[in-house]
């Protein structure tokens, strides 16, 4: 009976950790449920890291990134590698990979932590309305637009107060389309969402409507260059259109599973799949 160790951050069992419970019964699997919301002491977690063939991180929360990073110096394997988590996190290094590979993505710069400095970048450019946003995944919650450089100087210095420091901030186009998420695990699809926003922000929590579209041709070889860029094994993948060809937006770890509740069992089950076969790579 292989084991897997979950790695999550929460006050109580949600619905993501109920059903992976349930799935892993399924398929003979152990579940060793690590919670690091909670009191770990040394010597319990050590133990636990000990009967684990190899661990499942769904948790982005930095203090779970730190245990997932002490179970890879103690051995074990942890899907989704902790270093791989720069290409979620940092968005700029994702665009600049993007970038280097030729993969289509939105136009994008870093702006200087010098808000004068900014604002002549962003004059200069003169790419009008900006979409600021932090250089890391928040879930939209620092995310806004700017129709000229007064607006995104507001923008930008509100960032920086709400946040309590000068974290880096991108100026990205603005597009308008719908959010186009693609699921990967392992390199395949295993399901696409189209998010029907009404507004100009349809990511993070702002937009709860979705349906489905195909992937054609061009996607497909676009999703196959993110994938080997990125060497994440569970993702999603967020894209946009502009005049009828795909743009890449950005890559998420960890990627959600309740677009459809109907195949959110089923997806669960291909992570628990995944995690199998990882497990007798690494042994």
């Amino acid at each position: 009976m292989k084991v897997i160790g979950y790695i999550f951050n929460e006050p109580y069992l949600r619905k993501d950790e109920k059903i992976f419970q349930k799935v892993a019964k399924k398929k003979n699997v152990k579940l060793v449920m690590i919670n690091t919301a909670k009191d770990l002491v040394d010597a319990e977690i050590q133990k636990e890291i000990k009967e684990c063939d190899i661990f499942f991180n769904n948790s982005a929360e930095d203090f779970s990134l730190e245990i997932a990073k002490m179970i890879e110096v103690l051995g074990k394997k942890v899907i989704d590698d902790p270093k791989n988590f720069y290409f979620e996190e940092d968005k700029w290094l994702f665009f600049v990979k993007c970038k280097e590979k030729k993969i289509p993505v939105p136009t994008t710069f870093l702006l200087s932590e010098n808000i004068s400095i900014a604002k002549k970048e962003m004059k200069e450019k003169g790419i009008w309305p900006l979409v600021l946003k932090r250089n890391e995944g928040t879930c939209g919650e620092y995310v806004d637009k700017a129709e000229n450089v007064k607006e995104a100087e507001k923008v930008i210095l509100r960032f920086w107060e709400k946040g309590k420091e000068k974290l880096p901030i991108l100026a990205q186009e603005l597009i308008l389309s719908p959010n186009y998420r693609v699921t990967l695990i392992d390199g395949k699809v295993v399901q696409t969402a189209i998010k029907k926003n009404h507004g100009w922000k349809s990511t993070g929590v702002y937009e709860k409507k979705f349906g489905k579209f195909g992937i054609d041709s061009e996607l497909k070889k676009i999703l196959k260059k993110v994938h080997k860029i990125s060497k994440i094994k569970i993702c999603g993948v967020d894209l946009l259109k502009k005049d009828g060809k795909w743009l890449v937006l950005e890559i998420n770890a960890q990627p959600a599973f309740d677009f459809f509740e109907d195949e959110r069992e089923k997806l669960v089950g291909k992570v628990v799949d995944l995690l199998k076969r990882e497990s007798k790579k690494s042994n």
